[in-house]
């Protein structure tokens, strides 16, 4: 059976035979991309499930390294399992001291290091959504983290199912590109693509969205790390255009690291072609588009990096091109004048945020006193968080600010890990007892469907849905407007002034040189 006979089947089933197929769980739809089928969620079986449903074209051969092009079927696609994993090098296991017993399965899943199938062929999303009734749902779209030289959609840390059913809104997920393959540094090529693929990944949703019963009037990026900073970006990349209608930026902004310049990353690129026999400069782009990616991947590890204060940056990362990405003093520029979207934005980060970042350190054989570790966390996340919320709420822009406390047995990597970096994902999509294996405590159970609400709340009425949740809106001030979330393990939250923890940021004006790379 051709795919043109399938899809008059599928459509005549969906539209006549079956009268209640709009609500039927994992219902065909309609896209750009061609009829996708869903399927019953895992463990939510009002949930659709609809995994690795293309955006784009694959990143081949003449494609690699280039901006991404949309994607056109009239196919029935299947949409059953995760797409592979774009290509990176994931972490190793890391011996590190006094770990807990569940330190390795939570630290592999939260880096990559579960070495999942990879390829090229990986710009695709992932859609859950409650099938429940025809009414337009708020959409809350997840771009992940991972220094962008790491990560994927697929993981358990990323599951929509649980917020698509709990708080009736639409979770997606997104891979992108990362690594070389992001940010190549090939001379006379685009650069920051895996940006570019986000965009049009969000270009796809607001065009298709709907079919899936999302309204595309109501879509909120949200990322962690890399991608907060992500979301940040899209900010100043995309003001006249930014196509959703909030932001949230976990752990990360425009503020929080200084972005490489096109001479490094061209000399990055040089390394890696020189290594691969390609040569060098434009004449080497061809061979290094034809080499395969895991010799690519293996010349990116033996690629030199610039030292830094706190842990070596990755060689390929975001470049400035006064497009897409700006430099720290661009973004403080640009932020003044209110060259930035002017969306509502909800940002923060964690109480010990160095409690993951030590763990990397340590594997590359980094000591740090504990006042350089302080002074990690204030220039990259603290004060960077602090700088992005106060330029919005200085042009009254709705927004608000957390930090997150919450200490989980099941969670904890070590004694002391505390509130690390990236502990608040599983609170916000709760997903902790996947990523754990173990039973939430009723009090972790409770906080985490309190920030559940928190994001939902947000995501469906941006402008002042957090306000109608009982925060107040931000103000770097020595107002009581900073939110504290699961604070002495407390289940909803509490308010404190920013000044609490914000006192010594004046002071760095902005200085990021400690951190270069950290991400």
């Amino acid at each position: 059976m051709d795919n043109v006979m399938r899809l008059f089947i599928v459509l005549t089933l969906w539209c006549f035979i079956l009268p209640s197929a709009a609500y039927a769980v994992g219902r065909p739809v309609k896209t750009s991309s061609g009829v996708v089928i869903g399927h019953v969620s895992r463990n939510r079986t009002q949930v659709s499930e609809y995994l690795g449903i293309r955006y784009a074209q694959a990143p081949v051969a003449s494609l690699r390294f280039e901006p991404p092009l949309p994607y056109l079927s009239r196919t029935v696609f299947n949409a059953s399992n995760y797409s592979v994993d774009c290509p990176s090098n994931p972490s190793a296991p890391v011996a590190y001291p006094n770990k807990t017993a569940n330190f390795d399965r939570v630290f592999a899943l939260f880096t990559g290091g579960e070495h999942k199938p990879q390829g090229e062929d990986c710009l695709k999303l992932n859609i859950w959504a409650k099938s429940n009734d025809l009414k337009l749902k708020a959409v809350l779209v997840w771009f992940h983290g991972g220094r962008f030289t790491l990560g994927s959609a697929n993981s358990p840390f990323f599951h929509g199912q649980y917020m698509a059913d709990t708080e009736d809104v639409i979770v997606v997920t997104i891979n992108y590109r990362i690594n070389i393959f992001e940010f190549s540094g090939a001379p006379g090529l685009t650069q920051n693509v895996g940006l570019l693929d986000q965009r049009l990944a969000l270009e796809w949703l607001r065009d298709n969205i709907s079919g899936f019963g999302g309204d595309p009037t109501k879509m909120t990026i949200f990322g962690q790390s890399a991608g907060g900073v992500a979301v940040d970006y899209h900010s100043y990349a995309w003001k006249s255009d930014p196509i959703v209608a909030g932001l949230i930026s976990h752990s990360g902004t425009a503020a929080s690291f200084e972005p490489s310049t096109p001479a490094i990353e061209t000399k990055h690129f040089n390394a890696a072609s020189g290594l691969l026999g390609c040569g060098t400069g434009e004449a080497a782009v061809p061979c290094m588009k034809a080499q395969n990616i895991t010799a690519i991947l293996a010349a990116v590890a033996k690629v030199p990096v610039e030292a830094t204060g706190a842990r070596p940056p990755p060689p390929f990362q975001p470049t400035v091109d006064n497009i897409t990405v700006f430099s720290i003093s661009g973004y403080e520029e640009l932020a003044k004048a209110g060259e930035f979207a002017k969306l509502p934005y909800l940002a923060g980060n964690t109480n010990n945020e160095p409690g993951f970042y030590k763990i990397g350190a340590f594997a590359q054989g980094s000591n740090l006193t504990d006042a350089q570790w302080e002074l990690f966390e204030l220039e990259n996340f603290t004060c960077a968080t602090a700088i992005e919320t106060a330029h919005r709420a200085a042009f009254s822009v709705p927004t608000w600010r957390y930090r997150y406390f919450g200490d989980w047995s099941n969670l904890r990597l070590c004694p002391g890990s505390g509130a690390y970096h990236g502990s608040d994902i599983e609170m916000v999509l709760g997903t902790a007892q996947d990523v754990s294996l173990i039973v939430n405590s009723d009090i972790e159970e409770i906080t985490s469907r309190y920030m559940m609400r928190a994001w939902a709340a947000f995501a469906k009425n941006p402008k002042s849905g957090s306000s109608d949740y009982g925060w107040p809106l931000y103000e770097n001030s020595s107002e009581e407007t900073l939110v504290r979330l699961g604070y002495n393990n407390e289940t909803t939250a509490s308010f404190v002034s920013p000044q609490e923890y914000d006192s010594r940021s004046p002071d760095l004006k902005g200085k990021v040189s400690d951190g270069v790379g950290a991400f």
